[in-house]
């Protein structure tokens, strides 16, 4: 009996994400010297530290029988499973099969690996489609950049639905008048607004006209071989030095149905500044974020799963219709490459 393959459409390479990119995973503490099951990008996949702290990253499939690789032993920069100690080392290969030795199975490399880089307390996979030696280097915006000018702390969170719907969301400036507005940071500027799309080299802005470092005014879209959005919220001087609030966010899905959410909250500032609000942001102002992030969580996590085919958009929506689109010709250029052979 032949099992009819589903055909591939660009809404379900989008539902489990693009190739080719880099996609945060999880906060790099969920990941220690003991093997760890994840689904993310609609795969099953194994982490773990090798005894230098380096993350591996492999599908959770042993190539023998399929067997989960995250229920074996680490052994350095391997994985024997549990079930037959076929051993797999990080980069897909299969280095022994003690049951058999010499086995055709040896040397051979047929396990998917992934490329792993940590930045800002996270750990970030690169979704290529076959094992490769050398991925694109990983660029993310001056606010995450390494020993620079701002300080971050990372919000880590998984929210019920599609990812799409957390892209929607950041590219939704007015809901931060409206749903947000009993917040510390998002009571002022007006309730209505016109919008318009302003094009950057990396990707796009959505802003209001007229209104700018009242509230929650804009949203940047960029594709730096990784998708990130960014935003500022204006502050209060009671939320401590360092002038507006950015928040940098990226999105993976986890499954048709949860997503993995990441928001950076940074601050540009050094010396005392730094530490000044470091501590209000533990102190106090975390609570608060977390707080309005919940409003955020309740009402997608309510919406319909196919609230999205039930619309009526306006004005105020030209940003959410522009991302949908740019993400959905990202789809259809992944499906051409796919039918050519170029996967």
């Amino acid at each position: 009996m032949t099992t009819q393959q589903p055909i591939l459409t660009a809404d379900a390479i989008l539902e489990r994400g693009l190739k080719h990119l880099w996609y945060p995973i999880c906060p790099s503490h969920m990941v220690g010297r003991e093997p760890v099951s994840m689904r993310r990008l609609g795969k099953k996949l194994v982490f773990w530290r090798d005894q230098d702290n380096q993350v591996h990253a492999l599908d959770d499939h042993c190539p023998h029988r399929g067997a989960p690789l995250s229920k074996g032993i680490v052994m350095g920069d391997r994985i024997a499973c549990g079930y037959h100690g076929v051993q797999v080392r990080c980069d897909g290969t299969v280095m022994r099969v003690p049951g058999s030795p010499g086995c055709k199975l040896e040397g051979s490399r047929p396990t998917q690996a992934y490329h792993i880089v940590e930045r800002n307390d996270a750990i970030w996979l690169y979704n290529a489609t076959e094992n490769i030696d050398t991925p694109p280097p990983l660029v993310l915006p001056e606010e995450l950049d390494a020993g620079g000018e701002f300080s971050s702390f990372l919000c880590y969170t998984e929210w019920k639905g599609d990812y799409r719907y957390v892209l929607d969301n950041v590219m939704d400036p007015m809901h931060g008048t409206y749903l947000h507005k009993q917040s510390h940071s998002m009571a002022e500027g007006d309730n209505t607004a016109a919008f318009r799309i302003r094009d950057t080299e990396r990707g796009f802005v959505f802003e209001k006209e007229g209104q700018r470092d009242v509230n929650f005014d804009w949203t940047e879209w960029a594709d730096t071989g990784t998708h990130w959005m960014r935003l500022e919220i204006p502050y209060p001087k009671t939320g401590g030095p360092g002038g507006n609030f950015v928040i940098v966010g990226s999105y993976t899905p986890v499954s048709p149905t949860l997503a993995a959410v990441f928001h950076w909250r940074c601050r540009k500032l050094d010396g005392w500044q730094r530490d000044t609000w470091r501590f209000l942001y533990r102190n106090r102002l975390e609570a608060r974020h977390w707080a309005v992030l919940e409003q955020d969580r309740v009402m997608l996590e309510d919406m319909e799963a196919d609230a999205n085919q039930n619309e009526h958009l306006y004005q105020h929506d030209m940003g959410i219709v522009r991302l949908r689109r740019h993400l959905k010709n990202l789809a259809k250029a992944e499906l051409e490459r796919i039918a050519q052979g170029k996967a």
